[in-house]
């Protein structure tokens, strides 16, 4: 793995644990983590996996957009571990001052095109998505998944027009398999998560991003731990089960 010098819900948000938000009064041996939503399923077994090798308490893992949870966070919310889908919002954290140590780069991971089981419309490429008439859903441009899309989008030359600026991938994941669009752009490993719900399209290497993962230690020793635990051969192989690449 390699290290990063500090680079400075759905549509709420979605936790496996009842947080409190405002006070860091928990104990030693307890731990809080913010994480973006596509890290949703690897997070806890990575919680899990993490209790078992150090003894401690199972994290709480706390997950949503991540632009939700800097908000949190600047707004004084207890957490440990902050799991950025990008450098960008790590970097808010950091001018906050919130980041201890490092950061470090512990996942990758891809864009894809997902429609209904099917794909009744015959979206093949990026530039099919430009079709009149066509409903498309992205995550809004703050979100780092909504920024990588249109990043691919530019890179193509392409103009889309989203139906909304959705704040979590998982909410864009979770629309179109409802068959609430046609089409949107998600992480690779939401897609697969989704399984037969969702059909996916790659997307041309040309035009296609890489989103990075960063995580830092905001609070805490034990934060630090998980932070290294991170960068464990055990952290990658539940990473990359769940589809997602590591550096």
């Amino acid at each position: 793995m390699r290290t990063v010098r500090a680079i400075g819900a759905f549509a709420t948000a979605t936790a496996f644990a009842i947080l409190g938000l405002g006070s860091c009064s928990h104990d030693d041996n307890s731990l809080v983590i913010f994480a973006a939503a596509s890290l949703q399923g690897p997070f806890r077994e990575l919680a899990e996996s993490f209790a078992t090798a150090t003894g401690a308490t199972t994290p709480r893992i706390h997950v949503a957009g991540t632009p939700q949870l800097v908000l949190q966070i600047r707004e004084g919310a207890c957490v440990d571990v902050f799991a950025s889908a990008d450098t960008v919002q790590m970097q808010r954290v950091v001018d906050l001052g919130r980041v201890h140590g490092d950061t470090i780069v512990f996942a990758k991971n891809k864009l894809v095109i997902v429609t209904s089981p099917g794909n009744p419309h015959g979206i093949r490429a990026l530039e099919d998505l430009a079709r009149d008439g066509l409903r498309v859903l992205l995550c809004g441009p703050d979100v780092p998944a909504g920024r990588y899309a249109r990043e691919a989008l530019a890179n193509a030359s392409i103009s889309v027009r989203s139906v909304s600026d959705e704040p979590s991938v998982r909410s864009v994941a979770h629309k179109v398999a409802l068959g609430e669009v046609d089409a949107g752009i998600v992480y690779a490993t939401d897609a697969k998560a989704l399984g037969n719900r969702v059909e996916s399209v790659a997307i041309d290497p040309r035009w296609n991003v890489t989103a990075t993962y960063v995580a830092a230690n905001t609070d805490s020793d034990l934060g630090a731990s998980f932070v290294r635990f991170l960068e464990s051969k055990d952290a990658a192989r539940i990473l990359m089960h769940h589809g997602f690449e590591t550096p």
